[in-house]
């Protein structure tokens, strides 16, 4: 087999969405996996709507993620000749005429042919017109488009789909598609197709509402005499109530700029957009790189719809809740080493970043990051959950002060003691302060519960998170009898 070549070719017209995303991932997997070319392709020739904010988004999107392109990026619109002379070539070879009616002709021939049940190939009757015809109309400036001459025989396009098995097209089914506009720009069936011919594709890998179009760029391909690719088409992904998703609809939560704003590791989110339609006989699920160029395969794309279950106004669920889960375990089995880079940018753009993390204190920083980030889900939380451990400015929880700090007024006394007792530590380690908190516990006759969740909403503001005893270890003798002092005055 030829060395596999895959593309991305996304329009720049927004934003990088998920659902493209999830066909870039596809298309980089299936290329690393068999030793390949993944190319990148931008098809930009909607002047309109395409820009370079959308096109350094997309690059960006990509990079991000980790989704490295081996060629490119190629732009469509600097092989618009390229295209215009594939036009020609189907003009001069018969696959392919000038046709002369307006639109509105047209609207009313296709009506009368739906009504009448009949075909409409050539409902505007320009398929036959004699050279002279031709000159003619053109000599009077009619303006035109060109259209491909689909067969009018018998019989069908037929290819085989990677993921969707065998599909055939009937001739009869196909009309006379338009590959060039009355301006003289090509359509996107055909640059795409001529495109995909000069990039080398041998496969393309492309949404599922794609599948529609393949029948009618095939017949391209065999009448310009191009070797047509195989075709693997992806289910699409919808909403919970069916519908496809779409900045439009569901906002900046179907864009890839909005995890990485939001605290996603890059492959957490390729894990998550991976599982969107692609399954394993083994039912694994958590992937690292390696071990997910090794085990993906197009057999594995399913033909259903995937899910993307996303509820809107739900702020502790603010995407899929799977993918919040899958961030979470990637950031708590994560390298610690491979971590701190994203922990240290987040730190940075919050203003709580401390040089001395890369150096003095960088024995002391990752160990915090050991003890706190198995309870966090992104790398924001480090900076808001995980705030107690690098300021001693934190907000306190309502609901934790509630419940630990005014539980019981005799905490007004007790705490205090308890800080003097820590004072009078001289080794301040697990073993002593989790000793000093039961031997208080059991003079007072005091259940051990009621100083330990008061001191934890004391030292950090919360009532939920690691050890209590790992927690102020960590945080130091210092502060931790300083922020017990203060917490009196909340009760």
């Amino acid at each position: 087999m030829d060395q596999v070549r895959v593309r991305f070719a996304p329009s720049p017209t927004g934003y990088l969405h998920i659902g493209g995303a999830r066909t870039a991932l596809y298309n980089w997997l299936f290329a690393r996996q068999n030793n390949g070319k993944f190319i990148l392709r931008i098809e930009d020739t909607d002047a309109e709507r395409s820009t370079k904010e959308s096109i350094q988004e997309i690059l960006n999107g990509l990079t991000w993620m980790g989704l490295d392109w081996d060629e490119g990026p190629f732009f469509q619109s600097e092989r618009i000749d390229k295209h215009k002379e594939a036009a020609k070539k189907l003009l001069d070879n018969g696959n392919a005429y000038k046709c002369f009616c307006t639109k509105e002709d047209l609207d009313i021939k296709k009506k009368k042919a739906q009504e009448e049940n009949k075909p409409f190939k050539d409902i505007g009757g320009c398929r036959d017109l004699s050279s002279e015809q031709i000159k003619e109309k053109e000599a009077q400036g009619i303006p035109y488009v060109v259209r491909f001459k689909t067969p009018d025989t018998d019989g069908c396009v037929s290819f085989e789909d990677t993921v969707y098995g065998k599909i055939e097209k009937q001739y009869r089914d196909l009309e006379d598609f338009v590959i060039l506009r009355s301006d003289g720009s090509p359509l996107f069936i055909l640059s795409n197709a001529v495109d995909d011919h000069i990039d080398g594709m041998t496969h393309v890998i492309r949404g599922q509402d794609g599948l529609g179009n393949t029948p009618k760029q095939i017949l391209v391909y065999n009448a310009l005499g191009y070797k047509p690719p195989i075709f693997a088409h992806i289910s699409l992904t919808l909403d919970t109530k069916k519908a496809k998703i779409s900045k439009r609809k569901h906002g900046n939560v179907v864009t890839v700029a909005y995890y990485k704003e939001r605290g996603f590791l890059p492959w957490a989110l390729c894990n998550f957009l991976l599982l969107l339609g692609w399954s394993n006989p083994d039912d694994l699920e958590f992937f690292t790189k390696e071990e997910l160029i090794k085990a993906f395969n197009l057999k594995g794309i399913a033909r259903h719809n995937s899910v993307f279950n996303y509820h809107p106004g739900d702020e502790k669920n603010w995407t899929d809740p799977k993918a919040i889960s899958m961030n979470a375990r990637y950031i708590s089995s994560t390298p610690i080493e491979e971590l701190v880079p994203f922990i240290r940018e987040e730190l940075k753009s919050t203003g709580l970043w401390d040089d001395a993390y890369d150096n003095d204190k960088k024995a002391w920083f990752e160990e915090t990051i050991a003890l706190i980030r198995t309870r966090l889900h992104t790398i924001k939380d480090f900076s808001t959950k995980g705030l107690p451990y690098f300021a001693d400015d934190f907000p306190y929880e309502e609901k934790a002060v509630k419940k630990n700090l005014k539980k019981d007024e005799n905490l007004k006394k007790y705490l205090p003691e308890m800080a003097d007792r820590f004072e009078k530590l001289e080794n301040f380690d697990l073993q002593n302060t989790e000793n000093t908190v039961r031997d208080i516990c059991e003079e007072l006759d005091i259940k051990p519960g009621l100083i330990i969740n008061a001191v934890r909403t004391a030292a950090t503001g919360q009532s939920a998170g690691p050890g209590l005893f790992e927690i102020i270890v960590t945080i130091g003798k210092e502060k931790t009898i300083e922020r017990i002092r203060k917490a009196v005055d909340l009760i």
